[in-house]
């Protein structure tokens, strides 16, 4: 018998679905996890297993919440696909138009779609600021928008880990009025009973799980200018242990949630951008979410990367056998894929990180696991 609880459920026929996600748990290779899977609408994989706190005490649950770093983008652009819709000229609109501030040093051009494609030359800061800046979300995205670009935006892309989500932040605030977080929470989850959050309340913080960080840094291959200002200076991050990191809205980084949570809301890449059986955006906008709008080398991930406005796309098959399958991967881990041929969506999460930014082998195993039995 294993040494750490497992509960929750899969459908007959995907038995070896558990067993993968068994696997992962062999020579410490998690503390605690959960991976969950809808098809046609349906939880047919529902698992838990481990620990949320690093003492071994606490049984990972299904109110366990956990951050999810970067596979909260996924959810974030589902929103602001919603909220384009009320443009004429939907992600063709330069930023400018709605962000005059952002102009400045030349890009005044620069479209929705091209900054949400990570296009924009903004990976993060090559002059030092206080970490403490990130903390303050309308002043950060103010500081962002001030920037000159590290290579001519629409010229090449470049991942976008952080500053991402506070582009997108302010942009969704000036459309709709409402911040991205409270749009999210007011108009999809609370009326569909999901339990995710993009800025958590202090009410939830004691549902957290405890993360457990990577022994390694990341891969990313020589150092240049935009790789250092997205990862590596002092100032990249702001400090992810306080309540206030948690209570902010950072849409590329922090939101919380479960895996049948998630599985949930990226349950619209599946369904042409319904969540729960009810559409948030048109499908003409939907489309334009998930075509191809990059695709090459990426001058801050140490690979090429393919990217619609905001969700990556499945070039280099670590979401399934499927090339229309889209999703996201979160720092240390995390994982959500949608494939819309088979309406099927799989979501992984953990607190033991790993140093792996796109496709850790613990979540490709699980996915690789679903499609053997489907």
């Amino acid at each position: 018998m294993p040494d750490f609880p497992v509960s929750g459920h899969v459908a007959t026929g995907f038995e070896p679905v558990r067993e993968a996600f068994t696997e992962n748990f062999a020579d410490d290779g998690e503390l605690g996890a959960g991976f969950a899977v809808l098809q046609d609408g349906e939880l047919i994989v529902d698992l838990l297993g481990g620990w949320a706190d690093r003492q071994k005490t606490q049984a990972w649950d299904a109110r366990t919440l956990v951050p999810v770093y970067s596979t909260t983008k996924g959810v974030s652009a589902l929103v602001l696909a919603a909220l384009v819709v009320e443009l004429d000229e939907g992600y063709e609109t330069p930023v400018s138009v709605i962000w005059p501030e952002f102009a400045a040093h030349g890009k005044g051009g620069v479209t929705i779609g091209e900054m949400v494609s990570h296009q924009a030359g903004l990976p993060g800061f090559i002059h030092e600021i206080d970490p403490d800046l990130w903390l303050d979300p309308p002043a950060c995205a103010a500081a962002i928008a001030e920037l000159a670009p590290l290579w001519p935006p629409g010229s090449a892309h470049g991942y976008h880990p952080l500053t991402w989500g506070y582009l997108v932040g302010e942009l969704a605030r000036r459309i709709s009025g409402q911040t991205l977080g409270t749009w999210l929470r007011e108009h999809v989850c609370e009326p569909n009973n999901i339990d995710f959050h993009i800025g958590l309340p202090a009410s939830e913080h004691a549902r957290c799980a405890d993360i457990r960080r990577p022994s390694a840094l990341p891969e990313l291959g020589e150092m240049t200018e935009p790789k250092r200002a997205a990862f590596g200076t002092n100032w990249s991050s702001p400090n992810r242990g306080g309540a206030i990191w948690r209570q902010i809205e950072i849409p590329s980084a922090n939101g919380h949630g479960t895996a049948a949570s998630i599985a949930a809301l990226c349950d619209g890449y599946a369904h042409g951008g319904a969540v729960s059986g009810k559409a948030i955006m048109p499908a003409g906008a939907f489309e334009d979410l998930v075509r191809p709008r990059v695709d090459g080398p990426d001058l801050v991930l140490n690979m090429s990367t393919s990217f619609g406005a905001g969700i990556m796309r499945n070039t280099h098959g670590l979401f399934g056998p499927n090339p229309a399958t889209v999703g996201h991967c979160g720092w240390g881990g995390s994982m959500a894929i949608a494939d819309p041929d088979r309406r099927l969506t799989c979501v992984y999460v953990m607190n033991k990180q790993s140093n792996v930014l796109v496709g850790d082998p613990r979540a490709v195993r699980l996915v690789n696991a679903v499609y053997g039995c489907l």
